[in-house]
């Protein structure tokens, strides 16, 4: 069991950094395909966001926010899972104080950054869906030789999705490690009251 664990706690802790290095790899990819369709559509983005040749293009300005913030929160997610091995939760045999700081630290930061982004990337992808002119889009790219995408085009907000759910899942497995690591702990404990070995 106790073996068991170990092996557990390495795994989770390098999923944690895997999943929050993602959020932020797609933070960077998230309007990407949204840059190159609309940017040029607008004709006046430094003081006009609705003078444009296509209908509802400004949502790509509008994410301008949430995206900067999204790749902050990224940059803030991994420092806070290098925590998980600047305490050695990934390879102590016994937690302490701050073991159990860095895990509780980690799944409270990736379970408010899944909360906050995930209606908020589904609000832009609504928007995207809904209120572009893609025929317009469409006349445009041909005449400008833009890239086009339509509105099943949500590669990257989809993509988000997924790696927001890993990053969820990844934050259930540190909860179930700990719970066994605690577990693990206890019955060291009692085999050490008792004088058998470990």
């Amino acid at each position: 069991m106790y073996k068991k664990q170990m092996t557990l706690q390495k795994i989770v802790c390098m999923m944690a950094i895997v999943a929050s290095a993602l959020v932020f790899v797609s933070s960077l990819g998230l309007s990407t395909d949204l840059y190159d369709a609309l940017s040029r559509t607008i004709l006046y983005p430094d003081y006009d966001l609705d003078a444009t040749s296509v209908q509802g293009s400004r949502v790509y300005y509008d994410m301008f926010g949430f995206n900067a913030a999204f790749t902050k929160a990224s940059i803030v997610l991994i420092i806070i899972n290098v925590l998980l091995f600047l305490t050695n939760t990934h390879t102590r045999r016994k937690y302490y104080i701050g073991n159990y700081t860095a895990t509780g630290l980690s799944v409270a930061a990736s379970a408010g950054m899944a909360a906050w982004s995930i209606p908020n990337i589904a609000a832009f992808k609504s928007r995207f869906q809904n209120e572009v002119d893609f025929t317009a889009l469409k006349e445009f790219s041909k005449d400008w030789g833009t890239l086009y995408i339509g509105p099943e085009d949500t590669f990257w907000f989809d993509l988000t999705y997924g790696i927001l759910g890993f990053l969820l899942f990844t934050a259930c497995l540190l909860i179930v490690n700990l719970v066994f690591k605690i577990k693990v702990m206890k019955a060291e404990q009692m085999a050490l009251a008792s004088g058998r070995s470990v």
